[in-house]
């Protein structure tokens, strides 16, 4: 697969779809390497018109990895719950990330792009139209959150389970991820596509340590509320009313700081991308991606 390089940080990405089509950057989210997106969906966009991309975000997947002792992860996810200070250093925020993903676009040559993002790459995708408007031709934020702690507030099992102790051996660790999977989804969980996944991931890359830099940089960034009141790119917000991590109301406070942003809520989704809803994904974010006029 080719790689994007800039800094001293390597990114991993692939493609899939006619390179003369727009481009549709695919930004993933906390420790979910680039195969979370699936491939149905991936080849579903491709066949709406759309050169689609995807990539492994540092300190995941076959990215660069970050160096140095790793912030304290059940610390972070205690200051989120609690609302407090998050007392960690962070070697680089969300904006850092977004420089990332810029990359991978520069490695492709392609000056602006369509860019999707879900969870914290929402987050990210949000810091891309922020910090580098010109290079993103529209925005859907999928299953994210403002920043700001008064939204989007997940369930105490939700996030303890994201905190839950990492055990030894490979079978148990998948064991964790497939319970993990089970409590952050919505009703459309499926155990042996999740099954499928979870293995697919621990295989292709196995790395515990990233998940605390990559929370500290969501941390480190902050409240990007008043921010996002400054976003003149067209924006889709697709939320899940069954998300147990990321509460409905981080959504509806994003389109809500973003002007003229449009709000697609989904029944029966949590904070997961069943396959039944890939037709209805690729039809919100294809139909939001063709209404951009040309320029």
């Amino acid at each position: 697969m080719p790689t994007a390089r800039h800094d001293n940080i390597e990114i991993e990405y692939e493609v899939v779809g006619n390179p003369e089509h727009p481009a549709l950057l695919m930004v993933m989210g906390f420790t979910a390497q680039m195969v979370t997106w699936p491939d149905g969906l991936m080849e579903a966009l491709a066949a709406r018109g759309l050169f689609v991309i995807r990539f492994d975000n540092r300190d995941c997947g076959l990215s660069s990895k970050s160096e140095g002792p790793a912030p304290d992860t059940a610390a972070m996810i205690l200051a989120l719950m609690t609302k407090g200070p998050a007392g960690v250093t962070a070697p680089y925020t969300l904006s850092d990330m977004a420089l990332d993903a810029f990359a991978v676009l520069d490695d492709l040559g392609i000056d602006a792009a369509h860019v999707v993002g879900a969870s914290m790459g929402g987050m990210i995708a949000q810091t891309m139209a922020i910090d580098n408007p010109a290079r993103v031709l529209s925005l859907t934020s999928i299953m994210s959150t403002t920043g700001s702690p008064d939204v989007g507030q997940g369930t105490p099992q939700a996030m303890e389970a994201l905190i839950s102790p990492m055990p030894d051996g490979r079978e148990a660790i998948l064991e964790r991820g497939l319970s993990v999977s089970q409590i952050i989804s919505g009703p459309l969980w499926n155990k042996e596509r999740s099954e499928k996944l979870v293995a697919l991931q621990y295989d292709r890359n196995f790395h515990p340590i990233g998940a605390a830099f990559q929370m500290a940089a969501i941390l480190e960034s902050g409240d990007r509320t008043k921010k996002l009141e400054s976003v003149t790119t067209p924006t889709l917000v697709i939320h899940g009313r069954e998300d147990p991590l990321i509460a409905p109301s981080g959504g509806e406070a994003t389109a809500a700081a973003i002007p003229a942003a449009q709000l697609a809520t989904i029944n029966e989704m949590g904070h997961d991308l069943p396959m039944e809803l890939w037709p209805r994904l690729s039809d919100l974010i294809a139909g939001h991606v063709n209404a951009v006029p040309v320029a």
